[in-house]
């Protein structure tokens, strides 16, 4: 609702979980909505395989659409809200995590949401996200309602979500958390409102590169599921080979689901394969309790064969060719809805801050704070009115800090080149400086309104 600026159909929005189905929220000439069992006949929609899921889920399923500008480069899938306690406990009448897991193989991002007042990880939603393993780089998570409590609150909130989800994501790396209040209401507390502003910009910086990567992203599941489906021919193939031919079948059967862990580490060590390739063994073993195993197939060489060509070959070409597509292209990011509101205009993030100040205005931005760095500038004693580089280093690394960041400060305020600083030159060295210490990224080049007056070249008039 907030990315889309707009409501869209079957939206309901409540402190309860009040979203009781699977919205898909698509682009559409006109606003409209489709039920979950018209969706997956039709042949437009990549949602046919969801069918095997049964009615029970398909009547919690439809699918959105509306003329909105965002949803022309992304589309949206807003799944139920999670259940905790005593909820849990009635069936949904479908398997949620597996319908989940069934999205998260397809999408290109995640999104988990927290409330920063309720951080409880109840069993479902613990289950939910122990669903999405495997696809660990496409989740990000967001701590909205953050403007509902005070800094000191929100500190003590944001550590309680690391290590409650640190319990249920079992990875090393950190997941991305972006802090805010998504909606478009006043906010309670605007301490941190430059925090929530930064932050909601990363987040949309995030999501408007999806459409660039979608190839790449297609490209690595195409990878990720050709290397699945190599290690799945090994197992199965070793396990027709173990099976007698005419006596004691079960009795085998069963002998070798349970010592599935040592055939995936003997077939890792035969044919040189990773670990983190093959499949958990506990899901494997219920899947393979309803097998034939007489049925599988013996193992075919030419056949891996190929897959190893393609992987080491013809992979490594297409992935030019998607660059080359890339860069003949336009570059596509999301446009619309809140997207557009933080791009341009005065309220846009970043906008009048840091080397950005002054952008605007006619005077010098660095000539209000000018008097004061010119009594610093006479107390190093210039010579015709300019102080070498040494004199100004002495200043300068008053401010601690590195010299590299210093290094860059000296090259943006020098603007003639000539290895000292007269009065201007200085001041603006400073108004760098304080720049960097106020948090802010220093410029690549100078900006034309930072240039100090004396240093600017004069408008050339046409006779």
């Amino acid at each position: 609702r907030y990315l889309l600026e707009q409501d869209f159909p079957g939206m309901r929005i409540g402190p309860e979980p009040t979203t009781d189905s699977f919205i898909a929220v698509m682009y559409g000439d006109s606003e409209g909505s489709i039920p979950g069992n018209a969706l997956v006949v039709d042949p437009k929609k990549p949602f046919r395989k969801l069918s095997r899921f049964g009615n029970a889920f398909l009547n919690r399923f439809m699918c959105s659409q509306l003329p909105n500008q965002v949803l022309k480069s992304i589309s949206i899938i807003d799944s139920p809200g999670i259940l905790s306690g005593e909820k849990q406990r009635i069936s949904r009448g479908y398997d949620f995590c597996q319908v989940l897991q069934w999205f998260a193989e397809r999408v290109d991002r995640i999104i988990l949401l927290f409330d920063a007042h309720k951080l409880d990880i109840s069993d479902e939603f613990s289950e939910a996200i122990k669903s999405f393993r495997g696809q660990d780089d496409k989740i990000r998570v967001v701590l909205n309602k953050a403007d509902q409590v005070d800094t000191q609150q929100l500190m003590r909130v944001y550590g309680a979500l690391m290590w409650s989800l640190g319990k249920v994501i079992n990875t090393p790396e950190v997941l991305r958390v972006y802090i805010g209040s998504f909606w478009a209401h006043p906010l309670r507390n605007t301490e941190n409102r430059r925090l929530f502003e930064a932050e909601a910009q990363d987040l949309f910086k995030d999501i408007q590169s999806l459409p660039q990567k979608a190839a790449v992203r297609k490209l690595n599941d195409l990878i990720k599921r050709a290397r699945l489906a190599k290690v799945h021919a090994y197992i199965i193939s070793h396990l027709k080979k173990e099976m007698p031919s005419v006596f004691g079948k079960e009795n085998k059967k069963k002998e070798l689901i349970s010592r599935l862990p040592e055939i995936y580490i003997q077939l890792q060590r035969e044919y040189h394969i990773s670990a983190g390739d093959f499949p958990e063994v506990k899901k494997m073993q219920e899947l393979l309790e309803t097998c034939d195993f007489t049925k599988f197939h013996s193992l075919k060489p030419k056949l891996i064969e190929a897959v190893d060509n393609m992987l080491a070959n013809k992979i490594a070409s297409l992935m030019s060719l998607i660059r080359q597509e890339e860069s003949n292209m336009p570059t596509e990011i999301v446009h619309g809805g809140a997207f557009d509101g933080t791009m341009a205009g005065p309220f846009g993030h970043g906008y009048g801050e840091g080397a950005k100040e002054g952008a605007d205005e006619d005077e010098w931005v660095v000539a209000k704070d000018k008097p004061a760095y010119d009594e610093i500038f006479y107390t190093l004693s210039p010579i015709n009115g300019k102080i070498s580089g040494i004199s100004a280093k002495k200043e300068m690394v008053t401010s601690k800090l590195p010299n590299s960041v210093l290094g860059k400060i000296w090259k943006l305020a020098d603007c003639d080149g000539d290895g000292m600083l007269d009065d201007e030159e200085f001041a603006l060295a400073k108004h760098l400086i304080k720049i960097k210490l106020d948090g802010y990224e220093l410029p690549g080049t100078l900006p034309s309104h930072l240039v100090p007056p004396s240093h600017r070249k004069p408008f050339q008039t046409a006779e």
